[in-house]
Formats: structure tokens, C-alpha cells, sequence
């Protein structure tokens, strides 16, 4: 597995803890329990900020192990989830809200007042971080043959 160095997870969580202050309602103690909600359900996953540009200098929140997991995104009325490969991921509890025209990502819109289904929220994370080891290992493998 790719690991993130010190200097490089420092940085990180130096960026996303900005990216939380700099929202100054609501999307800001989200963000965070979003972040707690993920470090949980997987200790080992790489937090990043990407993305950063004028009209966003916060950038994007990226969660990856072997490969990207999902992104954590901050809109004017909402926070919006993105899973990388969400419609390979079973969702019974129906978390996946957002419309998505693509045949790839899905996505969790989660509004002022929502209210997270943890659990559900944690299984498909790591449903999410399996998926990827699955195909890296498929990956690894072919290379061998």
C-alpha cells in the first residue's frame, strides 16, 4: 500500500482543518464529523486536499487507499460525498442520494438538517476501501502473469 509521509499527512490535516474553519456554519462541524466519521472506518486511509484554485482555496477533501475512497466537497447549501467507484458499491441502506448521470460515481447530498446514518455511512466505506484492495490485488496479479 502507498503510504503518506509525515511531512505530507501534516500538511493535510493542516489543509483540511482550514478547509473546516473556513466554513463558518453548519458545513463546518459536518465536515468534521465526516472526517472523524471516515478516519474510523478506516485508520489506515490517506487524507489529501486537492483541487485548490481562486474560486475555491480551501480545495477538495480526497480520502484514498489503494486508490481514491471519495471526496468530501463543500457547495453553498450543502456537502456533497463523492464515491469514486459508488455504483460498484451495494448501498441497502440507500444512502446514495445524488444524481448522477455517469455510470461510475454516486454521491451523498447532505443537507443542514440531515441526519447521518453512521453505520451505513461507515460499511460503505470500507465497502469502498475493499473494492479498491480487490483491484489492486487483481492488478498486482496480472502483472505477475
Amino acid at each position: 500500500m502507498k503510504t503518506q509521509s509525515a511531512q505530507t499527512a501534516l500538511t493535510a490535516s493542516k489543509d483540511y482543518t482550514a478547509k473546516v474553519k473556513s466554513l463558518a456554519d453548519w458545513r463546518g462541524p459536518m465536515l468534521a464529523r465526516l472526517h472523524a466519521i471516515i478516519s474510523e472506518a478506516d485508520p489506515d486511509i490517506i487524507e489529501e486536499v486537492k483541487w485548490k484554485k481562486p474560486s475555491n482555496p480551501t480545495g477538495t477533501a480526497l480520502f484514498s487507499h489503494n486508490g481514491m475512497v471519495c471526496t468530501a466537497e463543500s457547495y453553498k447549501d450543502y456537502l456533497k460525498m463523492t464515491f469514486a467507484y459508488g455504483a460498484s458499491l451495494p448501498d441497502p441502506s440507500g444512502l446514495f442520494n445524488a444524481p448522477f448521470s455517469g455510470a461510475t460515481r454516486r454521491a451523498i447530498n447532505i443537507r443542514e438538517r440531515d441526519k447521518i446514518n453512521e453505520k451505513a455511512l461507515v460499511t460503505l466505506i470500507r465497502d469502498a476501501v475493499a473494492l479498491n484492495t480487490t483491484a489492486t490485488a487483481k492488478k498486482k496479479a496480472a502483472k505477475k502473469s
